[in-house]
């Protein structure tokens, strides 16, 4: 019979969370588990120990010493004894169209978007902000929205309202939690007090370009050796004496790394500009990837997605967590996709903004959120969008064809079925139909759904035709107002023919289907097209029972969003074909 292992001491104390932790890490990592690590997992199980970390630390160390008395086989027998899914790979196999994620299980997945709020989400950010909300839904998990505004010369008051509404309308609501980092300086200076103490940290107070030039031949500063109660004195100085460039507090990494942005790189440092939220209250802040690493942790990220031009970061944030006795997120990554012809610059946009070339971030002429949800686009058509290009570390050239291509016919899959159809004659010409009977003529709202309504016209000898159609009409032809009659064009005169479908169809002289309005139509509107310019013409009667954001189609024409209803002028904005 197989010999069961020994209890260990820890086990019979109750410790079963410390040691489980434990087990698992040195199963991990050949043999050598981490305090620090372990302690992480633990708080991360059972916030409860928080109450006494030293305490629970010394506990921690205390039992990995009491384990590595056991060969690893016997350590893999009692964690399946103690936790077996831990010996299990994590991997959730969800069904759907992305990849999985390595690690992820369902229910546990906690992902998240960091914008800086320098202006309105344009589509680059739907693609990346669609990308982490469909794998949070994939795995029944949490998407944090986090505004990272930290950097107070670059933001955009007005952003961060900007902000959350775009990450709402894309998630359809969805949002977990929405953090603003200026909001949470207090956990900042608490880790990087911590960091100082372990002597993982030191503040620098060496000239910014000859640190630069001894960390790039791999030489440490003469701040670097200072003593633990130096640097906390002289990160006391950093929130009132030293000025702005003056000090920053550094992390202590290998010197002569081969990669030389990770060596000693920044964690906090002084800024006098006035922030739009906390004002002058404070004047020590942190580094970006300092920041993330806090809030991945402290907010329960478990995975983290975005660009490949984040790689350096993620080994920076990985550093600082382990550091802290924190387990990492895992990082997945995207290659660079390039949205060719598009002008994607948010301080260029902000720019034409303030000088007038714009009317606002809602401009029908921007690829920014704002204007392309007011001209009709529905969230599902950008997450069909993100899902469809997925996640892959290979770059991508989206032309601008291709992309209104695709955005459109997902977005078309949305609405088309909704849309109910209206007559619109742009440039309208009264023209006369001899011949034509006085009757009146029902249309369905919709020809796939006859059941939603109908709309009635009474018409006579007299229409309403757009100048364009005109144009292309051709002499001895027959050709037809759609569902209402035929006529022909002899010279200048239009002659009734039949009213029946039949006969135009089967018609060997066979010319144009153009839409109409009966003589007596009078509602003005004004379409506003995607290129800044507004084509004027009259609507039928029926579209005043539609209200304002109603997207429907103006038959032969184009979809559209009927933005602004007056009493004498109904003005739509251009969706697409």
């Amino acid at each position: 019979m197989k010999k069961k292992a020994s209890p260990l001491p820890a086990e019979k104390s109750g410790n079963i969370l410390i040691l489980k932790h434990a087990l698992k890490n040195s199963l991990d990592f050949n043999g050598k588990a981490n305090p620090k690590v372990v302690l992480g997992a633990v708080l991360k199980e059972d916030p409860s120990f928080k109450k006494d970390v030293p305490g629970l630390l010394k506990e921690i160390e205390k039992t990995i010493a009491e384990m590595e008395k056991f060969n690893p086989r016997q350590q893999q027998e009692k964690l399946q004894q103690l936790a077996p899914e831990l010996l299990q790979k994590k991997e959730a196999k969800a069904e759907g169209p992305l990849k999985p994620l390595p690690n992820a299980i369902k229910g546990n997945v906690v992902v998240r978007i960091a914008p800086s709020p320098s202006g309105a989400l344009h589509i680059g950010h739907a693609y990346g902000l669609c990308l982490n909300y469909e794998y949070a839904q994939m795995y029944n998990g949490k998407l944090i929205l986090r505004i990272e505004d930290t950097n107070a010369e670059n933001i955009y008051p007005q952003a961060y309202e900007l902000i959350e509404c775009d990450a709402r309308w894309l998630t359809d609501n969805h949002l977990s939690d929405v953090i603003v980092q200026s909001s949470r300086l207090g956990w900042y200076y608490d880790q990087a007090e911590k960091l100082i103490q372990l002597d993982k940290a030191y503040v620098c107070t060496c000239d910014a370009d000859q640190f630069k030039e001894m960390k790039n031949r791999g030489e440490a500063c003469p701040c670097r050796h200072l003593s633990v109660k130096e640097n906390q004195l002289r990160f006391e100085k950093m929130f009132g004496e030293y000025a702005e460039g003056e000090a920053v507090l550094r992390l202590k990494t290998d010197i002569q790394h081969k990669n030389p942005a990770l060596r000693d790189y920044g964690l906090m440092r002084i800024v006098e500009h006035v922030h739009p939220k906390t004002k002058k209250e404070h004047r020590v802040w942190p580094l970006m990837v300092f920041a993330v690493a806090v809030d991945d942790h402290e907010l329960g990220v478990t995975h983290v997605l975005n660009g490949k031009d984040h790689a350096d970061n993620a080994i920076k944030e990985k550093i600082v967590m382990e550091y802290l006795g924190w387990a990492s997120p895992e990082y997945k990554h995207w290659g660079k996709i390039n949205f060719e012809g598009f002008e994607l610059s948010t301080s260029k946009t902000r720019i034409a903004i303030e000088q007038g070339h714009y009317s606002g971030w809602d401009d029908i002429r921007l690829p920014f959120l704002p204007a392309l949800r007011r001209r009709g686009y529905q969230s599902g058509a950008f997450r069909k969008f993100a899902v469809e290009i997925g996640l892959s570390l290979t770059d991508k050239t989206v032309s601008k064809e291709e992309f209104w291509k695709m955005i459109n016919a997902f977005n078309k899959e949305i609405i088309e079925p909704k849309a109910n159809r209206y007559f619109f004659i742009d440039d309208p010409v009264k023209v006369a139909i001899e011949g034509t009977p006085a009757e009146k003529v029902e249309l369905d709202l919709h020809p796939d759904f006859p059941t939603r309504g109908k709309r009635t016209f009474t018409v006579k000898d007299e229409f309403f035709l757009a100048k364009s159609d005109l144009n292309q009409l051709e002499p001895n032809k027959i050709h037809r107002l759609m569902d209402c009659c035929n006529f022909t064009l002899n010279g200048t005169k239009y002659t009734y023919h039949s009213a029946e479908y039949e006969q135009y169809k089967n018609a060997p002289n066979k010319g144009h289907i153009i839409h109409w309005l009966p003589a007596q139509a009078k509602l003005k509107i004004d379409v506003m097209l995607d290129d800044g310019s507004t084509v004027s013409g009259l609507g039928e009667d029926s579209i005043k029972n539609i209200n304002e954001s109603e997207i429907v189609q103006l038959e032969r024409r184009y979809f559209a969003r009927l933005d602004k209803k007056e009493s004498n002028k109904y003005t739509f904005w251009y969706l697409h074909k």
